[in-house]
């Protein structure tokens, strides 16, 4: 039988998983692939999600019947009471910031359980502010935040030392940090396999020589937020002059233009940059597009010099489609890109002290998010003698592009397939599940109220003439349902949505103390009689006393 503790919730919406419906970005395509795979290869006893409504808990459906026919069922429950996920112990939520998920927490004690998150784009102010935040609510030891490579990992490690920094200097002292274990997304590698007819309808259709030798990326065709093309065409143009007269480069980008700036941003740059490479684009958004890429391609490229980047999906698909690739040694393709299996480019750029304007301009808002990464890229360098020799290399000789396209199959599959990647993160969910319960074990630690959320009638007590004491007090009915009704449909309560008690229990509580005739009761009884929670009772008898309903009266 699957251990619960080897499970988790996930926290599901559709802006993290659903490109389609969203708008195709790395994040949502990562998500959509991590939902596939978990369906796919998850050790477990039940899929729970977690989401706001019946609206979210159908996506996650939708999600599973097309991922998977095993046969193991999907149990629903809402972000508002998150302890329905029992007898699953751990929280997946699809973002390393996930400082309001501690705080939610909180309502229920940092041992109710643990949470799990991951990296993505780690540039933003938003994640960047989000670290401090997650540092400064109840983190506990128990949760993770699962970094996709180590040069991710090296990043959001001293993000947390400097948010550490401050806390420590401010406070005196800082919590324990969240587990920050290396573990890289994955693929489904049966949905990159080669197909031979997608490479030769290419092929016929762009009218391409069996000997012509086709370059491809497949990115979110972004400049200021991927990479800067212009290196690569300037590398692709000098490649081609030295390549032995017959043999022509084409390039060809599938993806998506973020806008016009982008589009003429790539297109004017091909043709100013390399006259004798042809380009052509293919949308992205199209999975046949995609296909005939990876498999019509000869070479993958993947130049990024964008701190936007964090781990680099694509490589590892070319990989999968049996494709060499050239990278730039940059972030999380220093871990997928062997020797092996493609090239890496040596990159630069400057230290942190020339960089300090951008970081400034940045956080005050002077450079939009476009701007400062475009200047971040600005000052990166991407080797172009060393680009143009691979580039050369791998055109030249079929025999070393074969022997990498095999090898980077062989290790797209027995490295980056989900079916390896989904244990490692159960592996994870146990270990702080086990963490969690040996702190619960030997300490019990109760809620505690939340600063950005506390009980409104805590925070405006001095407001109230005074605040009713437990049990209310005792009263007789002086209206009955038909009065709660009219008042109920004149003042439009159940129209403005999420009343503070649903009608029904109102009605109940009512007809409960006009049963009680002119002796009357109280509202203790009336939550014993009726199997109520007490507090419910007493929120009812402040609303029957604002409206006349019911009336104080001594008892005997």
């Amino acid at each position: 039988m699957a251990d619960h503790a080897r499970n988790a919730a996930i926290w599901y919406a559709d802006d993290g998983y659903d490109p389609d419906a969203k708008g195709m970005n790395g994040r949502r395509v990562a998500g959509a692939s991590f939902l596939k795979g978990f369906f796919r290869h998850a050790d477990v006893a039940e899929f729970v999600s977690l989401s706001h409504g019946s609206k979210g808990a159908e996506g996650f459906a939708k999600h599973l019947k097309s991922a998977t026919t095993r046969d193991i069922p999907h149990r629903a429950a809402l972000i508002g009471a998150p302890l329905k996920m029992a007898p699953v112990e751990t929280l997946y939520f699809p973002a390393p910031n996930y400082a309001a998920e501690c705080w939610k927490r909180q309502h229920f004690g940092m041992a109710a359980y643990s949470i799990c998150g991951v990296t993505h784009t780690t540039a933003t102010q938003a994640v960047m502010q989000g670290f401090h935040d997650l540092r400064a609510a109840p983190q506990a030891p128990w949760d993770a935040v699962i970094c996709t490579s180590k040069a991710v990992h090296t990043a959001t490690l001293r993000n947390i030392e400097l948010a550490d920094e401050h806390l420590r200097q401010r406070f005196g002292q800082v919590p324990p940090r969240p587990l920050m274990p290396v573990i890289p997304l994955g693929i489904n590698c049966d949905d990159f396999a080669h197909d031979a007819k997608a490479r030769a309808r290419l092929r016929k259709r762009m009218n391409w020589k069996a000997d012509d030798i086709v370059v491809a990326t497949l990115s979110r065709l972004l400049p200021y937020g991927k990479f800067d093309p212009a290196p690569l065409f300037i590398a692709l143009e000098r490649a081609q002059a030295q390549l032995p007269k017959g043999k022509r480069l084409h390039f060809l980008a599938c993806g998506i233009y973020a806008d016009d700036y982008s589009q003429k941003a790539f297109e004017d740059s091909a043709k100013a940059l390399m006259p004798s490479v042809s380009y052509t684009h293919l949308d992205g958004a199209d999975a046949t597009a995609r296909s005939e890429t990876l498999s019509g391609a000869d070479i993958f490229t993947f130049p990024i010099d964008n701190i936007q980047e964090t781990f680099g999906l694509a490589p590892i698909e070319a990989m999968a489609a049996g494709l060499p690739v050239i990278t730039s040694d940059w972030d999380g393709m220093r871990d997928t890109v062997t020797e092996d299996v493609g090239i890496r480019i040596p990159t630069q750029t400057v230290g942190p002290r020339h960089t300090r304007p951008e970081a400034w301009r940045y956080h005050h808002g002077g450079l939009s998010y476009a701007q400062y990464g475009n200047n971040l890229s600005a000052m990166t360098e991407i080797n172009l003698p060393a680009l143009t020799e691979a580039i050369v290399t791998l055109a030249k000789d079929k025999t070393k592009r074969k022997a990498m396209g095999k090898a980077g199959q062989k290790r797209a599959l027995d490295v980056y397939d989900w079916a390896n990647i989904i244990p490692r993160m159960q592996d994870l969910w146990s270990e702080q599940s086990a963490m969690r319960r040996a702190h619960a074990k030997a300490t019990q630690q109760a809620p505690r109220p939340m600063p950005m959320a506390p009980a409104p009638t805590d925070l405006f007590q001095s407001y109230p003439t005074k605040i009713a004491n437990p049990g209310v007090c005792w009263a007789v009915a002086t209206g009955n349902g038909t009065a709660l009704s009219q008042i109920l449909t004149a003042r439009r309560h159940v129209k403005i949505g999420q009343m503070f008690e649903k009608p029904d229990t109102l009605h109940r509580v009512l007809d409960a103390i006009q049963a009680a005739g002119d002796t009357g009761t109280d509202a203790q009884a009336v939550a014993q009689a009726l199997n109520l929670n007490p507090l419910t009772v007493e929120r009812a008898w402040l609303f029957f006393l604002k409206y006349g309903l019911i009336e104080v009266k001594n008892p005997g």
